[in-house]
């Protein structure tokens, strides 16, 4: 990780001008561009960003998603923004001359290892040597979409009123808000920004969370959660959307004697382990890694982490009383990798 760290910084040029004619002399006119992503607000936003800064530079940019948009409050983003977005499952790689990754490294999730992307641009701990003609990782930043909000102002290019409340929303929800890590850059792109957005579709964004049926999932979670040294682990078996997970890790946070909360549940076939912590104690992105790294996709940062494990991994993994119930496997991992 250190040699991976050390050629990047040596790979970036010295400003935000020269990275981006870094990143513009990758394109010819007749290029067609994919922008492949995981579908978050801070995705969704950055790959806009990228797509308006490559406008009349190519001949078209795609941006695709692998994930379901379920969440309320990004299905809103996507509708009331009109953010263009097609499934990458619908895409052939073939039509396309040119293939860029925001928000996410190569090894974020299988989905994006078939891929060979040109550009990355990201703000995720590194966590394994990302190859690329232009990569631009940085991970003390708080959001990707403060990265772009720096090559549009670079560009001498005033973002829509659209963009900027994508962008805006996005570097709010990475940040929580300011209350995880952020530079003085992510409070400056937020302050440019801000006069640039629409504050009533933002509040409505902001507003759409879930619907009625959901609460369903946090009765779950109450029933099913263990307490265990100022940690809550909770498993809700099956559930509609991984995001469900990251409302109800978030909600346990709010309880004053608790400093971590681990909410599980399948998904797709995947186990999904979300990881919420008062970000003074140990690093969850670390910690899940070194959890649950070996049997599927895991990282994030010091206060907020995920895994997500294909089932067909842990076939060798599991006692009989974990078959049943996976909630006690994510509770040994963990454990373990406290000790080791």
């Amino acid at each position: 990780m250190a040699a991976s760290s050390s050629r990047l910084r040596s790979a970036r040029p010295r400003s935000i001008s020269e990275n981006l004619n870094k990143l513009f002399a990758l394109f010819e006119s007749k290029d067609r561009v994919l922008i492949t992503i995981d579908a978050d607000p801070d995705a969704m936003a950055s790959a806009i960003a990228l797509k308006r800064l490559l406008w009349h530079k190519v001949q078209s940019v795609t941006v695709a998603h692998f994930n379901e948009i379920v969440r309320f409050d990004n299905a809103t983003m996507v509708r009331l923004l009109k953010i263009p977005l097609v499934k990458l499952q619908k895409v052939d790689s073939k039509d396309f001359s040119k293939t860029l990754l925001v928000d996410g490294q190569p090894h974020h999730h299988e989905a994006f290892g078939h891929f060979n992307y040109d550009a990355v641009i990201d703000h995720h701990p590194i966590t394994m040597t990302v190859d690329a003609p232009f990569v631009d990782i940085r991970p003390n930043y708080g959001a990707t979409a403060t990265m772009m909000t720096e090559y549009l102002r670079s560009a001498k290019i005033r973002p829509s009123k659209s963009l900027a409340t994508a962008l805006l929303y996005a570097i709010r929800v990475d940040t929580h808000n300011f209350e995880l890590q952020a530079l003085e850059e992510d409070v400056k792109a937020f302050r440019y920004l801000f006069p640039l957005a629409n504050m009533n579709l933002l509040r409505k964004i902001e507003m759409s969370d879930m619907r009625v049926k959901d609460l369903k999932y946090f009765q779950q979670a109450l029933e099913s959660k263990r307490i265990i040294k100022g940690k809550i682990f909770s498993h809700l078996d099956q559930v509609h959307s991984a995001d469900i997970l990251v409302l109800v890790a978030d909600f346990f946070m709010r309880c004053h004697e608790v400093g971590w909360t681990i909410v599980s549940g399948v998904y797709n076939k995947h186990l999904v382990v979300v990881i919420r912590n008062d970000g003074f104690r140990k690093n969850a992105g670390t910690w899940a890694i070194k959890a649950f790294g070996k049997l599927g996709s895991a990282g994030g940062h010091r206060a907020m982490a995920r895994a997500e494990i294909p089932l067909t991994n842990l076939n060798n993994h599991l006692t009989k009383a974990e078959e049943s119930n996976l909630g006690r496997f994510v509770v040994r991992q963990l454990k373990k990798s406290v000790e080791s």
